[in-house]
């Protein structure tokens, strides 16, 4: 084991991370930025029928599949190591730490997850991090490859300070970085998030289960002009976000309309209406946001930045600003993963972040600002 004061723990410190904050069971292993292995095992067909995560359903499959996710990390860590022919393998005699998401998330989901972190880090007497959920969706962008290629435009850790815009499912947030590990929470959602009115929007319409790829793909064959929707806290001088006003707005339109009108092209335009309203809403309050700090680079992080369409309008509002968005390089980076709990775990090493006391590590499901995790 590399100790976490060694010089060498700067680029090279193994971490086997958890996380299992709602409907997906997740296990990586990192090596310093590097993800050498990043395995997600999907709850959404267990969860479709009922149109949403069922908490309990998902305490049960956590359960049912965390060791396997687990086992199959390290597996392909080392197979990926001995691939890209990397001077390490990947074992529990390398591995360097544990990490584990403690929240936010579903109370009991990250209850499994933080058991079997605990268990893990006593038997192979490795030191642990407990990393927000959110930071790791933060630092997502700032994670490499196992081959570590650096392209030729990279986000920067120095270039400070960073812009973070976080959009997921459960969370809408705009996070000053300082530097890695100081944050700002400049404005977050005041209701529901963004990704959880895609999927009541697409509930309405009769969509199914998760909505934002279903809305994002009829949008593609719709006009965003045809309904008009009110953009929330447009003229707000907060940089906060409100979506239970959209959402509100689009069930008493859709009520009005009687449903032999509702074909296909109807399905599609008010898709593309929504989402069009949702980008707005998101990009105005990006603009009073790098009006008003002038940050040097845009982190983006969170499940709805798969949407194509909102990271098209928010490059579109950065490239006037002559600022850089970066994502993650892999989609699998974008949604809840284990890999990005690792590069916060990462740096959370380099500032000798441990808990200090395992068995006193609880799940903190409302976890928010700062993203400062338990040191106990």
């Amino acid at each position: 084991m590399v100790h976490y004061n060694s010089p060498q723990r700067q680029n090279n410190y193994k971490i086997l991370s958890i996380d299992t904050s709602c409907d997906e069971t997740a296990a990586a292993v990192t090596v310093g930025r590097r993800v050498l292995s990043n395995i997600i095992w999907s709850q959404v067909d267990v969860h479709r029928p009922w149109g949403g995560v069922v908490p309990d359903l998902a305490r049960k499959e956590h359960q049912k599949h965390l060791g396997e996710v687990v086992q199959s990390a390290l597996t392909r860590a080392d197979a990926n190591s001995k691939r890209f022919q990397l001077p390490w393998r990947i074992n529990w005699d390398t591995i360097d730490a544990i990490a584990v998401t403690q929240g936010p998330g579903l109370a009991i989901a990250l209850e499994v997850g933080i058991k079997k972190a605990k268990e893990l880090a006593k038997k192979h007497q490795v030191p642990l991090i407990a990393v927000n959920h959110m930071e790791g969706h933060l630092l997502s962008p700032l994670a490499r490859n196992a081959k570590a290629h650096i392209p030729q435009r990279e986000p920067s850790t120095k270039k400070m300070p960073t812009l973070g815009l976080l959009i997921s499912g459960g969370h809408t947030q705009l996070v000053l970085v300082k530097k890695i590990g100081d944050y700002q929470l400049l404005g977050e959602t005041l209701d529901d998030a963004a990704g959880e009115a895609f999927d009541k929007v697409a509930k309405m319409l009769d969509l199914g289960y998760p909505g934002g790829p279903i809305i994002e793909k009829l949008a593609c064959q719709g006009s965003p002009h045809r309904f008009q929707l009110p953009v929330p806290m447009a003229r707000d001088p907060s940089l906060n976000f409100s979506f239970s006003g959209l959402k509100t707005a689009c069930l008493y339109k859709l009520r009005a309309i009687p449903k032999k009108e509702k074909d296909r092209q109807f399905l599609a335009d008010f898709a593309a209406s929504f989402q069009a309203t949702l980008t707005k809403a998101i990009t105005i309050k990006l603009k009073k946001v790098l009006e008003m700090h002038h940050p040097k680079q845009i982190f983006l992080g969170g499940g709805v930045i798969n949407n194509l369409y909102l990271r098209k309008q928010i490059r579109s509002v950065a490239r006037k600003h002559n600022i850089h968005v970066f994502t993650p390089y892999s989609r699998n980076l974008i949604s809840d993963n284990a890999a990005m709990i690792g590069i916060a775990a990462f740096f959370k090493a380099q500032r000798g972040e441990f808990v200090k006391n395992i068995n006193l590590l609880d799940r903190q499901p409302n976890l928010n600002f700062p993203f400062q995790a338990s040191l106990n």
